[in-house]
This record gives C-alpha cells, sequence and structure tokens, in this order.
C-alpha cells in the first residue's frame, strides 16, 4: 500500500536496521516489555515450586529467582550486542554486505548468550541476593548441597524456556512486520495499475471526441488539444504522489471539466465549492475525476440541454465528506449495457485499499425538483 495507506491501515513500522548492531538494540527495546512479562512469571513459577519442596521463606525465593533470572537475560542481551558489534566489523573488513534476518534472528548470538547466563547467572545472581537480604547463600561449587543442585537445574531450565519463548516471540514479530510490508507494496502496486488504468480510459473517450471535432470546428479541436495537454501535464504530476490536497484535486476536476466544456458548450454548467479551511486536507489523486466523468456521460450528455456539474466538500466532525452531483437524467436513466462502470468500481476499490470500511461511496438520486444523481464520499479526515 502507499506509505500514506500503510498508515491508514497498517501499524507504523520501526525504521529498517543498517547494521546488526542496530538491529540488536531494536530487538531488544521490542523484547523488553515481553521480558518484563514472562521473566517474573517463570520466577513466581519457581518460587512455588520451591515453596512446595520445603514450605518456607516464599518471599526470599522469589526475590532470589528474581535476580537470578534479571542475571540471565542481561547475560544473553549483553553476549548478543557483542555478537551483533563483532559481526559487524568482520562485514566492514570484508566489504559484506548487511542481512537483516541473519543478524537479528539468528542463533548464533543466542546460544553463546545461553552457555554464559547458565555458567555465570546463578552465582552473580546469589550473590545480588544476598547482597539485597544481608544472607549468605551455599557456595555454587558445592554440588553435594541440595539448594545449590536445584538452583542450578531451575536456572538452566529458567534460562532455556525464556530464550525460546523470547526468541520465538520475536520471529514472530518480525514475520507480522514483514507481511505488514509486504501487504503495503501490494497495495501500493494495485493502486498504481488502477490509477494508470484510468488514465488511459479517459483519454481514449477524449481523444475519440477529439477526433470528431477536428473535422467539425477545427478551432474548437486546437483549444480542446490546448486543455488535454494542460490536463495530461497535471495528470502525470499527480500520479507521482499517494495523497495530494483537496486544492490540487479541485484544480484538477477545473482542468478536466475545461476539457470537456470544449466539447459540450453552453450545455455544460459547472459549479466548485471547497471551503478554504478544507484545501489542504489530504486525498488521493483522481479520486473524483471518475465520478465527474460518469455524471457527464451518462447524467448530462444524454440530455438536449445538457444540465450542471456541482462538486463540494464539507467537514463533519472528523470526517470528510464529498458530492458530485449532476442535474442529468438520473439513475435510472442509462440504457442497458451503457457502461460498464469502471470509474465507480475504481473508485471504491481504491478507497477499501486506502482506508478499509472507514471510508464508502454511495450512489442516490437527488429528490429536487432539478433532479439528477448525487455520489457521495465519506473517508476520515487527516
Amino acid at each position: 500500500m502507499p506509505e500514506a495507506a500503510v498508515a491508514a491501515t497498517a501499524p507504523a513500522l520501526l525504521p529498517a536496521p543498517t547494521s546488526a548492531m542496530a538491529a540488536a538494540r531494536l530487538r531488544w527495546r521490542r523484547r523488553t516489555r515481553r521480558s518484563l512479562l514472562v521473566l517474573p512469571l517463570i520466577c513466581l513459577g519457581i518460587a512455588a515450586i520451591l515453596t512446595a519442596i520445603d514450605g518456607r521463606g516464599f518471599g526470599y525465593k522469589l526475590l532470589y529467582a528474581l535476580c537470578i533470572g534479571s542475571v540471565c537475560m542481561a547475560t544473553v542481551d549483553l553476549t548478543r550486542l557483542a555478537y551483533a558489534g563483532l559481526s559487524d566489523r568482520l562485514r566492514t573488513s570484508r566489504g559484506l554486505p548487511f542481512v537483516l534476518d541473519e543478524a537479528a534472528l539468528g542463533w548464533r548470538g543466542v546460544i553463546p548468550g545461553a552457555i554464559l547466563a547458565m555458567v555465570f547467572g546463578p552465582p552473580l545472581g546469589l550473590q545480588l541476593g544476598d547482597w539485597l537480604t544481608g544472607l549468605q547463600s551455599p557456595s555454587m561449587l558445592n554440588l553435594d548441597s541440595t539448594s545449590t543442585r536445584l538452583t542450578l537445574a531451575f536456572s538452566v531450565v529458567a534460562t532455556v524456556v525464556s530464550v525460546v519463548v523470547l526468541s520465538t516471540a520475536e520471529r514472530l514479530s518480525h514475520a507480522r512486520a514483514l507481511a505488514q510490508a509486504a501487504q503495503r507494496a501490494a497495495a501500493e502496486n494495485q493502486l498504481r495499475l488502477l490509477q494508470s488504468q484510468l488514465e488511459p480510459h479517459m483519454l481514449f473517450n477524449t481523444l475519440a471526441n477529439l477526433r470528431v471535432l477536428i473535422g467539425l470546428d477545427p478551432a474548437r479541436a486546437q483549444a480542446m488539444l490546448d486543455h488535454l495537454i494542460a490536463f495530461l501535464r497535471a495528470t502525470l504530476q499527480a500520479s507521482r504522489n499517494t495523497l495530494h490536497p483537496l486544492s490540487a484535486e479541485f484544480a484538477h476536476l477545473a482542468d478536466y471539466l475545461a476539457l470537456m466544456a470544449v466539447r459540450m458548450g453552453p450545455r455544460l454548467a459547472v459549479q466548485l465549492n471547497l471551503p478554504p479551511e478544507l484545501a489542504s486536507a489530504a486525498v488521493p489523486p483522481l479520486l473524483l475525476q471518475p465520478l465527474v466523468e460518469n455524471s457527464i456521460q451518462h447524467g448530462l450528455e444524454p440530455q438536449v440541454d445538457g444540465g450542471r456539474i456541482e462538486v463540494s466538500a464539507r467537514q463533519v466532525g472528523d470526517r470528510l465528506h464529498l458530492d458530485v452531483r449532476d442535474t442529468g437524467a438520473g439513475l435510472g436513466a442509462a440504457p442497458a449495457g451503457g457502461g460498464t462502470a469502471f470509474g465507480l468500481e475504481q473508485v471504491r476499490t481504491r478507497l477499501a485499499t486506502l482506508y478499509g470500511a472507514r471510508a464508502s461511496l454511495t450512489l442516490q438520486t437527488v429528490p429536487d425538483a432539478e433532479g439528477g444523481t448525487r455520489a457521495h464520499i465519506e473517508l476520515p479526515l487527516g
């Protein structure tokens, strides 16, 4: 999806890291909240099991479990950061490019960290716990002690479980980010394809009319060609943007309607109403043109006297309302097979791709004396 589309339909993605160290830091920030949830739960479980074994000291056991667990997790993270820095230096010295998947998600930095955590985590954690409580724990070298063996066993199991759980969550998060990026890219391509389809659709209609006009009125044909050149120049500029100001959309419509006025003459009356406070509102380029084109082709041209087209914008709460109203033949007057509904389908598809269910396009017959049809678009403002 265009960039603005991914902002409307998907969570914002953090900037892609450009080095193993940047990837490791990004990973650490993402896993901090998970660690704050997973580590206490594991430590609570360990403290509960140890308390069930000897029946006393749950608070002290929980404190020591948290100290050992925190040292183990810090050891894993520091090892991965050190590995990332070493990876950057080796790649730079060899002139190799950075590879995100290998540096950010590979196990080569995790396994050494887990081994170091299992070796140094328990004794350092016990020392930290002793410092906080003022107690004296048995030495970790005393393997004859039941307490020492239990501490080592639980430290190993807890470290392995924590690393596996957090690393798996890491990989799932990365996979979701890749899926969102792919979805955004697909939406971008879809919108560009729809836009490229719209331009020939309008262009072929105009060139066919120009061909007829050349034989009937060369002067008007030349004026129409001048308007066409100006219109195509503005269209090319609009096609390079995902969104543009509503004032630019109205200016583009003015060019298009001037082009149509050369062909229809006094049969076409135009009224464009854009409040100044909405001039900078962002909308997709060429959003209203197919609706105006439909109004001319199916509403005004079938009538001998033509009619009027009104394009207006208004704000209702945090919503932008856009209306294209004509005083033409109305919804039920179009002959069977008289149109392909390409323009309407194009607008609906673009709105659905950019905004999902938060935007809509509806058609209705205008119930006043002039009659005609109103195309109404609602989309989020800002």
